[in-house]
């Protein structure tokens, strides 16, 4: 499962490495991983469901 999101540090979208599904305080999904390219820890708000 292959979650694209944006690298702030690349400036650049790409997949997310090592994603997994979280739930934030306010009820709402996301993923949260790591840039394949820099390492840099990348996060992406899904939606309500």
């Amino acid at each position: 499962m292959a979650v694209e999101a944006y690298c702030v540090k690349c400036k650049a979208k790409r997949d997310m490495k090592n994603a997994n599904e979280v739930v934030m305080k306010n009820g709402r999904k996301a993923m949260k991983g790591t840039c394949p390219t820099c390492g840099t820890g990348m996060f992406k708000i899904m939606g309500k469901a």
